[in-house]
Order: C-alpha cells, then sequence, then structure tokens
C-alpha cells in the first residue's frame, strides 16, 4: 500500500487515530461512504453540521468543502472506514444495471444512512483488511466490495439512485450565496471557481461584477472583518479562531489582522 491507512489505494481507507485530529479543510471529489468503528466525527459544511458515532454510517456528497474533527472518546481509539465512490466506477454500475435515475434527487447533500444489517455486516467484512497485510485485498477484490456496498446501499435506500448516479457538471449557481457561506474555507481561488460552475476567468469576471474587487483581495477582508467581530463581540481567542477562519497560521493571520486594523488581534 502506498500508504498505511489505505486499503486499496485511492479508493477504500481505514483511519486509526489515538488523539484528537481536526482537518483545516476537506474537499470531496466523489460521494464517499463512512463507517465509524469507534470513536466520534464531526462534519462541518456550509448547509449541515453532523456527528457520527461508532456503529453509525454516512454518505458525504460530492463537489463541497468542509471541515472533519476525528475524536477518540475515553478508553477508544478512533477507527472509521471510509469508501470513495469513484465517478468512473459509478457509471460502469449505472450501465451493467441499467439504472434509472429520475426524478432528479433533492434532498441533503450528506446523507446518515439509517441502521442496516447488511451494510454493517458488509463493513464488517472489510476491517479484517485493515489489519492484514499490504496487498491481501487485490484491486478485483476491491472493486467488488464496492459494487457490493453500492448496491447494498440502494437496496436499504432506493431513493439515492438518482444522487449517486447523477453525472452532471456542477451547474452554474449564485455566486454571492456561495461565497458568503463558504468564505472561511481555506481553498485556491480555482476550486471555489469549479464549485461555482465557472471556469477560472468566468468566476473571476462574475466576482469583480458582484464584489467589486478581486477574490483574494474579498477573501482576506471578510474572513478579518468575521475575525474581528468574533474577538471583539464573542471575546474568542486569536489562537481559537484563525483556522475555522482560513488562515495558514497564527503568525499569517496576526500579520493580516495588524495591517488591516492597526493592532494586534491580542490588543483587540
Amino acid at each position: 500500500m502506498t500508504n498505511p491507512a489505505e486499503i486499496l489505494p485511492g479508493v477504500i481507507f481505514y483511519s486509526y487515530l489515538s488523539a484528537l485530529r481536526r482537518d483545516k479543510v476537506c474537499f470531496w471529489n466523489h460521494h464517499t461512504l463512512v463507517l465509524m468503528v469507534s470513536g466520534q466525527l464531526h462534519l462541518e459544511t456550509a448547509d449541515q453540521h453532523l456527528e457520527l458515532k461508532a456503529g453509525e454510517m454516512l454518505l458525504v456528497g460530492k463537489n463541497q468543502l468542509g471541515t472533519l474533527t476525528k475524536t477518540p472518546l475515553p478508553g477508544q481509539s478512533y477507527e472509521s472506514i471510509v469508501i470513495c465512490l469513484q465517478e468512473d466506477l459509478l457509471r460502469k454500475i449505472a450501465l451493467e444495471e441499467q439504472i434509472d435515475t429520475s426524478p432528479k434527487y433533492v434532498g441533503p447533500l450528506n446523507v446518515p444512512i439509517p441502521p442496516d444489517p447488511f451494510l454493517l455486516g458488509y463493513f464488517q467484512s472489510i476491517i479484517p483488511y485493515a489489519h492484514a497485510a499490504a496487498g491481501t485485498l487485490t484491486e478485483d477484490m476491491g472493486i467488488l466490495k464496492v459494487k457490493e456496498g453500492v448496491k447494498l446501499l440502494l437496496h436499504s435506500l432506493p431513493q439515492l439512485r438518482s444522487y449517486l448516479f447523477d453525472f452532471a457538471e456542477p451547474h452554474k449557481i449564485d455566486l454571492e450565496r456561495f461565497m458568503m457561506a463558504n468564505f472561511h474555507f481555506n481553498v485556491p481561488v480555482e476550486r471555489f471557481a469549479r464549485l461555482t460552475g465557472r471556469s477560472l476567468a468566468g468566476f473571476k469576471r462574475d466576482f469583480a461584477k458582484t464584489f467589486g474587487i478581486p477574490p483574494r483581495q474579498w477573501l482576506l477582508d471578510k474572513r478579518l472583518k468575521a475575525a474581528k467581530h468574533l474577538i471583539e463581540q464573542k471575546h474568542q481567542k486569536p489562537s481559537a479562531i484563525y483556522l475555522d477562519l482560513g488562515f495558514e497560521s497564527l503568525p499569517h493571520f496576526s500579520r493580516s489582522f495588524k495591517q488591516k486594523f492597526g493592532k494586534a488581534p491580542s490588543m483587540i
């Protein structure tokens, strides 16, 4: 395996942690199916805040930004099984099974999966591979396991057909609404462009029309104003908020804050 956490590289992952870990920002290119084995997972996106506990399952939607907090509970480690439902494989399944995807899915991007003994048994069958030697799960076997998972998921929630097998490109969405909800995620402007259904040039052009300034300047200004509000009105410490507002480090945040407001955030 190229990474000890990978059961099948790029497709099936096993996560094990003994201490709390918070990922600054995540971007999901593909739908992702998660089972919590032990510990607790918190997912935060622009529209949803979800907690996942041992034995619970979640389908995370593609083409979105979010943060993950992985927490071992007292006397336990954090363990999860993650299956990336790559679009190429979903296309093959759709063709093989002649899947009808109408009507269009209108539910939430992240879908908690209700308790299902077949899906839980399916995940349990993957756990031994996490503890086995590298290469125990071959690519052919891994693809079969993913197909099995998709079919069991559809057996449990048939309405997800139109969700999993929607291969349309992200449509051009409301730029102002999207940016106001997602400005705090520290991702490149190119990714914001893609997520709003635009080319980079189109994104910059629409952004200038909407906000009157370039994206990077607007993002920095918006994040710093949000930081000032949290420090002044909510009495939060700079060290507790800089990551949540998309800054790489506390020194970077402090320098930017002082340049804009004339004093260090610790002096507010």
